[in-house]
C-alpha cells in the first residue's frame, strides 16, 4: 500500500511538478511580492532603501492621485463599450457564419485574421490609418467622418480605440460562438419549427439559452482583456491628448516603471487586481445560473 502510494506521488511530482513550481515562481511569488512591495516606498531600482509606509500608498492613490481616478474612470467606460460591442459584433458574425454560405470559411479566416497580430503593431497600423489614411479619403471624399481628429481629440480618440479593440478581438470571440452554435441539437430546433417558432424566437428563447456557456466565456475574455487593455493605448495614444486616454494599465506602468515609485504602483496594481477580480467573478455567477442543459 506504501509502495502504491509512494508510486502516485512520484507520478504526480514528475508530470504536475515542473509545470506547479514554475506556476509558483512566475505568478505566485511576484503577487505575494507584489502586495509586499505595495506597503513600502521602494523605487523599483535599489533594494539598500526599502522602508515600509503602511497604508500611505492606499491614501495617496483614493486622496491625492486625480490621473488614476481618471483613467480608472476611462477604463470603465471602454471596458463597457468594448464588451458590450465586441460581444454583440462575435455573436452575430458567429451566427450568420453558421448558415450555409459558400464563402464562410473564407470569411471566417479574414475576421479573425486581426487577433493574429500583435496589439503593438495593430495599434501602430491603424495609426496610421486615423491618421494618413482616414484624412485622405476625408480630402477625396468631403466626409465629415473622415476628416474627423482621430486621435487628437478626448472623444474621438476614446471611439478610435474602441473601434481597434473590436477590430481585433471580436474575431476570437466569433469562433467560440461558432463552436457553441454547432453544438446546439438540430431536433430541439427542428421542433420548436414544427410547433410554429420563428427565428427570432428560436434565437431568444432556445439559441441563446443553449449557448450560454459561450456567453459566460466570451464575457469573461472581454472583460479582461478590456481591463487590462495596455498595448493599444501604448501605441495608439500613448494616454493623450492630455492624459485623457490614460487606461489603468498604463497608469500603473507609468508610475511604476517611469516614475520610478515602485510601491506606489504596485498599490495600484492591487486595487486594480481587487475591482477585476469582483467584476469577473460576478459576472461569471450570474451568467453561469442563466445557463441551461440540452
Amino acid at each position: 500500500m506504501n509502495r502504491t502510494k509512494g508510486s502516485r506521488l512520484l507520478q504526480q511530482m514528475i508530470f504536475v511538478g515542473p509545470s506547479a513550481f514554475f506556476f509558483i515562481l512566475i505568478l505566485i511569488v511576484p503577487f505575494l511580492l507584489g502586495i509586499y512591495y505595495s506597503f513600502t516606498n521602494w523605487n523599483g531600482v535599489g533594494s539598500s532603501h526599502i522602508d515600509v509606509v503602511g497604508l500611505d500608498n492606499y491614501k495617496q492613490i483614493f486622496f491625492d492621485d486625480p490621473k488614476f481616478k481618471t483613467a480608472f474612470w476611462f477604463t470603465a467606460k471602454f471596458t463597457l463599450l468594448g464588451v458590450i460591442l465586441t460581444n454583440l459584433i462575435g455573436f452575430v458574425l458567429g451566427y450568420l457564419l453558421t448558415k450555409p454560405l459558400k464563402t464562410r470559411n473564407v470569411l471566417r479566416t479574414i475576421f479573425f485574421m486581426p487577433n493574429v497580430i500583435g496589439g503593438l503593431l495593430l495599434g501602430f497600423i491603424w495609426q496610421f490609418i486615423f491618421i494618413k489614411g482616414f484624412a485622405s479619403i476625408g480630402e477625396a471624399t468631403n466626409f465629415k467622418f473622415f476628416s474627423l481628429p482621430w486621435l487628437g481629440t478626448e472623444n474621438t480618440a476614446f471611439w478610435g480605440i474602441v473601434i481597434v479593440f473590436i477590430w481585433q478581438t471580436a474575431g476570437y470571440l466569433m469562433i467560440i460562438y461558432i463552436s457553441s452554435f454547432n453544438n446546439v441539437p438540430k431536433d430541439i430546433l427542428e421542433a420548436a419549427e414544427i410547433d410554429g417558432a420563428n427565428r427570432w424566437q428560436l434565437l431568444m428563447n432556445i439559441i441563446i439559452p443553449l449557448v450560454m456557456p459561450a456567453i459566460t466565456v466570451c464575457l469573461f475574455l472581454a472583460i479582461s482583456w478590456s481591463f487590462k487593455m495596455f498595448d493599444l493605448n501604448l501605441s495608439l495614444t500613448k494616454g493623450g491628448p492630455f492624459g485623457s486616454t490614460e487606461s489603468v494599465a498604463m497608469n500603473i506602468y507609468t508610475e511604476a516603471f517611469a516614475n520610478n515609485r515602485m510601491g506606489l504602483g504596485s498599490a495600484k496594481a492591487m486595487i486594480f487586481f481587487i475591482v477585476v477580480a469582483v467584476i469577473t467573478s460576478v459576472q461569471v455567477k450570474v451568467t453561469k445560473s442563466k445557463e441551461v442543459e440540452a
